[in-house]
C-alpha cells in the first residue's frame, strides 16, 4: 500500500499517491496519470501494481482530493489551461522522484484516457521522462498545440481500443508521426473487440481481462528496457 506525499511544482506544492517496492532495492520510477475521474481507487491500484513490479510509482492528484461527482464534470477537468498546468505537475513529479533515495535509473510515465494524452506529451515536457505508455488516449486535444521536439532517443507505446478507432485514429497517427519525426520511437497496439477503458477493472462493462493483461505486459517490457 502507498501513501499520499507532497512535492514541489510550479513554485508551489502538489500532492500525489506514492508506492515503493517492498524489496528495498533502488528502482526506476513511473508516474501514473489519472483519467477524467481523478485519483480514484483504480489509479491507486495501478500505482501499487507498478510498485509490485519493481518501480517506484507516483500518481499526481490533479483534482486536489476529489473525483468528478457528476457526468458533466470530467470533460471540464482538463481544458487547455488545466492541461498545461497538469504537464507542469508531471514535470515536478519527475523531479521529485529523481530526488528520492529509492530511485535509480530513469523515469517513465503511464496514463489513461485524457491522462494517456498527457503521458505521451510528458516526455516532451521533462528531460527526465524517457518512456511513456498511453492507454486509449483521447487525441487530439481541443485547443492544444503540443510540441514534440524533445522526444529524441525516447520511446512511447500506445494501447488502442477498437471503440476509439484503433491505431488508425487520426489523433493516434498524428502523435506517432510527431514522436518519430522528433527522433523518438512509437509502437501502437490494437486490441480487437475492446471498449474504451478496457484496462479498468472497476468498470466491468468495459474491462477486458485478456487485453488488459497483454497491454500491461507490453508496458512493463518497455519500461524495463528503457528505464534501467
Amino acid at each position: 500500500m502507498g501513501e499520499m506525499v507532497s512535492f514541489r511544482s510550479k513554485g508551489g506544492t502538489s500532492e500525489g499517491y506514492l508506492a515503493i517496492p517492498s524489496g528495498g532495492a533502488a528502482s526506476p520510477a513511473v508516474i501514473v496519470i489519472q483519467d477524467w475521474w481523478g485519483l480514484v481507487p483504480h489509479v491507486r491500484a495501478v500505482v501499487d501494481r507498478f510498485a509490485e513490479a519493481g518501480f517506484v510509482a507516483l500518481a499526481p492528484d490533479f483534482r486536489h482530493g476529489g473525483p468528478a461527482s457528476k457526468p458533466s464534470e470530467p470533460r471540464q477537468m482538463l481544458n487547455s489551461t488545466q492541461m498545461d498546468e497538469a504537464a507542469a505537475d508531471i514535470a515536478g513529479a519527475a523531479d521529485y522522484l529523481a530526488g528520492r533515495p529509492e530511485v535509480t535509473g530513469k523515469v517513465g510515465c503511464a496514463g489513461f484516457c485524457a491522462g494517456a494524452s498527457l503521458a505521451l506529451w510528458a516526455a516532451a515536457r521533462s528531460e527526465r521522462i524517457v518512456a511513456t505508455a498511453a492507454f486509449y488516449p483521447r487525441l487530439p486535444w481541443d485547443g492544444m498545440r503540443p510540441e514534440w521536439s524533445d522526444y529524441a532517443g525516447k520511446a512511447a507505446v500506445i494501447h488502442c481500443s477498437e471503440e476509439d478507432g484503433t491505431s488508425a485514429a487520426d489523433g493516434v497517427q498524428t502523435a506517432r508521426r510527431a514522436i518519430e519525426a522528433a527522433g523518438g520511437t512509437c509502437q501502437t497496439h490494437d486490441y480487437p473487440g475492446t471498449s474504451h477503458a478496457f484496462f479498468n477493472e472497476d468498470r466491468p462493462e468495459n474491462f477486458d481481462q485478456r487485453a488488459a493483461a497483454t497491454a500491461w505486459a507490453r508496458t512493463l517490457e518497455l519500461f524495463r528496457a528503457k528505464l534501467g
